[in-house]
């Protein structure tokens, strides 16, 4: 075992201890004997910003394709053997990583790193046409579901592809289009295992009713042996100019409900305390039913019977604020837009009330607590720092530097950022009668269908 570092939480005393394997492997520790249960979190430093143009949605793709089974565990067998250990799984792929994560008994825990560590050391032994074909169709037909068939569906893809420019890694979305999905090939796929699936590019957490000694032995035991890659290419640069200079807009007509605005600002990368202050203005704004734009436009001016405003946090590029109304009855957007500027433009003058600031920074620290609160989401917020800012332990303090931000700071941040030269604005317009024509009478795949997997 390498270098040991431990740290104390201000709040409950939460410890985390890292290792690293002779492989590369990080490991991280958290010992919390509340309940019998672990908690087993892996994440992988590669998402879809690591694709090249021609072969997006291969990190989504892969993900699926891990739950297709490895060297010893056939087929449907990860599931199988979880489930009926009375444990529950999943993973999901974002633009900047790729995790797996089980929530096990306690008793169970060496059963999770097996088969964790199967996968991670033999899935290229698994790895065929016929597992390709069949995740592949999954990955469609989960992008039919989720993107394509539903109202909004594709709101994500169209304002990130607006926000960011072409070219750039967060361009496309992690779905990936059918296109790419099509051109993939099994060889493609190898390569993509061969390339970021390598312990020196993971790093593993384990937390919950664990014997740290023992949970590193099996970690050991398992993970060990399984040999680095050094053939990683970093992700491109996403820095980009920190507004975007002009307002980026476009309508879409579809088949929706009700009239939509959304809007993604940029903001500032994660890990900084400007995107701190970021996060404190967009609670205020928008974050639940006591937020001003939900005052304005829900109850006052009864224009929207929904408005949200929040941030997606983004490590490798800038962040982005997003803003998202329903339009009420048959009120316009741009007396919804117009409501809306008002209010932002006000904020940037004026700032957070007291009383305002103080709600915020409960509100984004009961958020904190809630994520640290269960072992697997620890686990998870654990791997997260560790992969995207180098050090795990900054998950146990992150609400610290949230609650140091001023008022006049989250003034600040509204107002170089929450303006309209530095937004791209999606507008949806329902179809009339007319153009909606028949109704679809298609049948769509069950949710039954979809793998494990977001």
């Amino acid at each position: 075992m390498g270098d040991t570092a431990t740290a104390r939480a201000a709040s409950g005393g939460l410890t985390a201890t890292e290792h690293r394997l002779a492989n590369g492997l990080r490991v991280v520790l958290s010992e919390d004997h509340l309940t019998p249960v672990a908690a087993v979190c892996l994440w992988y430093d590669v998402g879809s910003r690591h694709e090249v143009k021609g072969r997006t949605g291969l990190a989504h793709l892969f993900e699926h394709l891990m739950f297709q089974g490895s060297a010893q565990v056939k087929g449907n067998g990860h599931f199988e053997l979880v489930q009926g250990a009375g444990g529950s799984l999943n993973g999901t792929t974002s633009f900047e990583r790729t995790n797996y994560f089980e929530t096990m008994p306690a008793h169970q825990l060496e059963l999770a790193l097996w088969l964790e560590a199967d996968r991670m050391g033999t899935l290229l032994t698994a790895l065929d046409d016929e597992s390709m074909e069949n995740q592949r169709d999954v990955v469609k037909n989960e992008r039919r579901q989720r993107y394509d068939n539903v109202p909004y569906g594709t709101a994500f893809e169209k304002l990130t592809a607006l926000a960011y420019p072409e070219g750039h890694p967060y361009h496309h979305t992690p779905i990936g289009s059918m296109a790419d999905l099509d051109a993939a090939t099994l060889e493609d796929a190898r390569e993509f295992f061969r390339t970021y699936y390598a312990p020196n590019n993971a790093v593993l957490s384990v937390v919950g009713d664990i014997d740290p000694g023992q949970t590193l032995a099996w970690i050991e035991k398992y993970f060990g042996s399984i040999p680095g890659h050094e053939g990683k290419r970093p992700p491109r640069d996403g820095s980009l100019p920190d507004t975007i200079g002009s307002e980026l807009r476009e309508v879409v007509r579809e088949e929706v409900p009700a009239r939509a605005l959304m809007a993604a600002y940029r903001l500032p990368e994660d890990g900084t305390r400007a995107a701190d202050a970021a996060d404190v203005a967009l609670t205020v704004l928008g974050g639940g039913e006591s937020s001003r734009l939900y005052n304005r436009l829900v109850r006052r001016d009864r224009s929207a019977v929904a408005a949200g405003f929040g941030l997606l946090r983004l490590a490798g590029a800038p962040s982005l604020g997003w803003l998202d109304v329903k339009a009420s009855g048959d009120v316009e957007i741009p007396a919804i837009e117009t409501a809306v500027d008002e209010e932002l433009a006000r904020f940037a003058a004026e700032g957070p009330t007291a009383e305002e600031m103080e709600r915020a920074q409960a509100q984004l620290e009961r958020e904190w607590l809630d994520r640290l609160g269960t072992v697997a989401g620890r686990a998870d917020e654990l791997c997260r720092y560790a992969v995207l800012f180098g050090d795990p332990q900054l998950a146990l303090t992150a609400v610290g530097r949230v609650l140091d931000v001023t008022a006049d700071e989250v003034r600040q941040a509204a107002a170089e950022r929450l303006r309209p030269d530095n937004r791209a604005v999606l507008v949806y317009e329902p179809l009339t009668a007319e153009e909606a024509g028949p109704a679809d009478q298609t049948d769509t795949a069950t949710g039954e269908e979809a793998a494990a997997s977001e």
